[in-house]
């Protein structure tokens, strides 16, 4: 999956900077920099990893100074999806001191969580080495970080689910709870075949299913996805053969509780997709930090 930070990224990364310096700055700006620093004061910092990890987020680094100061300038060392070991030096930024100060925490905030999520990946990636199996995310984000959050899996080597509820279709459990509520001989592959016929061609549609008496009703349908929900590994080896014998084209995903303790059991299953709601909503940001140099007035 391509790492470029394109014009998607880049428009919802505009939003959130202005939003950052919005709520940082106020109506006043930084008071505490105007107070005693003079405004002609000019120096750099060097943006470095407290501890090893993947970077994620170089391009609003830029994006936060340009905002301020269109004099500042960003010198990265390294690019987004490398890894980097503690004491690294990630970046350099050059400037009037006043600027530097005020984008800091700003910087900070955009560049360590987006490398925790990355970093955070590339452990569940490298955990199923030799499997057939690919780390996903899931819509489990903060708005309008979800097309950072997932820019950053990727740059740590995961793949991306779905960006939303437009792009693809997923049938949970408490759509077919709707489904079969005014007629309970409904099955699950009715629903899956439904929702084929009223999405735009080469829409992909899954389903989540969490007994194997659901797999064999939906496996009816030919879904392009069947989500094993919570599903124990006996279970899942289970689903892989009635999937190899129903319905070979149809690509299972484990889900639910999936933590970097259990995910290299799971892929030695021989399923093809695990997704992991813990990389976007619950990650822990990489420490990063920047390091004053030298005064340059």
């Amino acid at each position: 999956m391509s790492l470029e930070f394109g014009e998607i990224e880049r428009a919802a990364a505009l939003r959130l900077v202005t939003m950052a310096l919005g709520e940082d700055l106020g109506h006043l700006g930084d008071i505490t920099s105007q107070a005693f620093l003079e405004g002609t004061l000019t120096g750099s910092v060097n943006v470095i990893a407290r501890e090893e990890g993947v970077i994620a987020g170089l391009p609003l680094l830029e994006m936060v100074f340009a905002e301020l100061d269109s004099s500042v300038s960003v010198n990265p060392f390294v690019a987004d999806g490398d890894f980097v070991e503690r004491g690294a030096t990630i970046a350099s930024v050059s400037g009037n001191v006043r600027s530097l100060l005020t984008g800091e925490r700003s910087a900070l905030n955009f560049l360590s969580y987006l490398s925790g999520i990355a970093t955070a990946t590339r452990r569940y990636v490298r955990a199923i080495a030799g499997t057939r199996a690919k780390i996903y995310d899931t819509r489990k984000t903060i708005a309008g970080w979800r097309r950072l959050a997932k820019y950053a899996v990727r740059a740590g080597g995961g793949e991306n689910h779905r960006m939303g509820l437009f792009d693809a279709v997923l049938i949970k459990d408490n759509h077919l709870a709707a489904w079969q509520s005014t007629d309970r001989n409904r099955t699950i592959a009715e629903a899956v075949r439904t929702a084929r016929s009223q999405v735009a061609p080469g829409t992909i549609v899954e389903v989540e299913v969490d007994t194997l008496g659901q797999l064999a009703d939906a496996l009816e349908g030919a879904p392009d996805i069947v989500l094993l929900d919570n599903m124990i590994i006996p279970t899942i080896r289970a689903a892989i053969q009635l999937r190899d014998a129903r319905s070979p084209k149809t690509q299972l995903e484990a889900s639910g509780g999936i933590t970097l303790e259990t995910v290299a059991e799971i892929a030695a299953t021989g399923i093809e997709r695990i997704s992991v709601g813990s990389l976007t909503h619950s990650v822990r940001a990489l420490d990063l930090a920047f390091d004053w140099g030298a005064d340059e007035a």
